[in-house]
């Protein structure tokens, strides 16, 4: 039966079982689409990393003697639409059966499920085997219970995979979690090695891009492009993270400093997102390394990294399915302000927001911490609109994907679920980003004033944020706190405080 098996530009998995088998039946299509550049406005390094990362798996099947067709932006028979390529390879081919990979994006997912109803000729979807769960373990996990709360899927999946345990019920090192541990503030030392260098040239896909005139955002160097494209970079990648990050890893992995872009970061988001790295056998070689090398990396520094594979990521896409599509219209704090124009550029007289954002725009880059409680909480301080934040960062972010970005952003970051992802705002003054970096040195705003002029515009917004929301947390017991603080306040400082959050609000460029 001639099989016609679609890879989408996130299903570059080398282990999956389609290609334990090859055969003169079966067809494999992959493409460069229209669809995908311009559903949103991505950052260059972006879409450069995942052509040559497709034109790279694309190899990699040809030379493992599997038949492959793939569609450049720029050929001629490229239709730039999904539906209408797979209408006619299916003609051209005289297609008897169509199978595809189960997609991660809710949106590429109602797509096919409708092209399948449509069409005469058998198909089959099958799981991407890349991830730890399926699409429903998170729901089916919850159910009935109260509370969603990450801790708790965490320790399940710690005990399922039987990853860091003594036995069938106690962790390794007597504790979870070793986030207490994961808070150090980096001052130039330990030294941070140097940036593992690939060897990669991108000069031919950026100019093809350019002359069908993608619009993107952001800044590329084509002849060094610093982001694994195939799966020997990654596993490079990978080994360099064992061998020299990870034994600091943990200790500053919420760190942001004005002259490191990545610090003790693994970058290995993007080769796991794009699923040339599988999450198990990450977290596999990192824990074999530690493993080898007990008396110089302690426990804390891999289990905050696995934390973040094992719970965390598997976590977000639990939600994501759970919610969607529902979840993408959430504003549960009504909020509607348009995002900064500095946002696009970088040009921000607040130092914190200057580098997160510029170092955004030339690496498509920023840890968690920068994006959580830098970009992020500005955007919730000053009230921005979800759908306006969303679209930056699944735009700017060379790892973001809808399954992740939006229930980071809109739930993590935003609040704008309500409480489903995180029991709380996150929220702070320019006290927190002071305690985690360098960025307040230098900066044109003190981060110890309140309302003067030249005060941190974090610490108005603030308290302005607190004010006008109060009615939303009244019944939240970890905001209970700060809203003591609140009600306590001197009317005459509160009133000073929300004008000059006001003034930042109407006119955030100015500042």
């Amino acid at each position: 039966m001639k099989t016609l098996r679609l890879i989408l530009g996130d299903q570059l998995h080398h282990g999956h079982s389609w290609y334990t088998k090859t055969s003169d039946d079966v067809l494999y299509f992959m493409a460069e689409m229209r669809q995908e550049t311009d559903y949103v406005k991505h950052h260059i390094q972006k879409v450069v990393a995942f052509f040559k990362s497709m034109r790279s798996f694309a190899d990699w099947l040809t030379i493992n003697e599997h038949t492959v067709i793939y569609y450049t932006l720029d050929d001629a028979k490229n239709q730039q639409d999904l539906i209408q390529n797979l209408q006619q390879l299916i003609s051209e081919h005289h297609i008897e059966k169509f199978e595809y990979q189960l997609p991660d994006e809710y949106r590429l997912d109602e797509q096919l499920k409708a092209f399948c109803e449509k069409i005469t000729i058998e198909t089959k979807a099958v799981d991407s085997e890349h991830f730890l769960t399926s699409r429903t373990d998170f729901a089916d996990f919850f159910k009935g219970k109260k509370q969603i709360v990450m801790e708790y899927f965490y320790r399940d999946m710690r005990k399922k995979y039987d990853i860091m345990m003594l036995n069938a019920k106690n962790p390794e090192g007597g504790k979870w979690n070793f986030d207490q541990s994961n808070r150090k503030k980096w001052k130039g030392s330990p030294e941070i090695p140097q940036e593992k260098q690939l060897e990669n040239s991108v000069v031919a896909i950026y100019e093809m891009i350019q002359k069908a005139e993608v619009v993107t955002i952001g800044n590329i160097d084509v002849e060094n492009f610093h982001w694994p494209t195939n799966r020997a970079d990654c596993l490079k990648l990978l080994n360099y993270f064992c061998e020299e990050l990870l034994v600091h890893f943990g200790d500053y992995q919420d760190a942001m400093h004005t002259d490191e872009y990545f610090l003790f970061h693994s970058r290995l988001s993007f080769a796991m997102n794009s699923k040339m790295l599988h999450p198990k056998e990450v977290i596999e070689t990192v824990i074999s390394y530690w493993r080898a090398h007990k008396e110089t990396i302690d426990i804390s520094q891999v289990e905050g990294f696995v934390r973040q594979i094992l719970g965390w990521r598997e976590y977000m896409r639990g939600m994501y399915w759970k919610e969607m599509p529902n979840y993408r219209t959430l504003n549960a704090l009504n909020n509607t302000n348009s995002l900064p124009d500095f946002f696009w550029t970088g040009n921000t007289k607040m130092n914190c927001m200057k580098h997160a954002i510029s170092q955004s725009l030339n690496k498509a880059y920023a840890h968690h911490i920068q994006r959580l409680m830098v970009t992020g909480n500005f955007a919730l301080l000053t009230q921005t609109h979800p759908d306006e934040v969303d679209k930056w960062y699944l735009g700017i972010y060379i790892d973001a994907i809808e399954w992740v970005e939006i229930t980071n952003t809109r739930g993590m970051s935003q609040f704008a679920d309500g409480g489903l992802v995180a029991t709380k705002p996150y929220v702070s003054s320019g006290s927190y980003i002071n305690k985690m970096s360098n960025y307040c040195k230098g900066c044109a705003y003190k981060v110890s004033k309140k309302e003067t002029e030249d005060a941190c515009p974090f610490n108005a917004l603030y308290w302005n944020f607190l004010d006008e929301k109060q009615a939303y947390f009244k019944d939240n017991q970890r905001m209970s706190m700060m809203m003591s603080l609140l009600n306590k306040m001197d009317k005459t400082k509160l009133d000073a405080l929300k004008n000059r959050a006001q003034a930042i609000i109407a006119n955030p460029d100015k500042y």
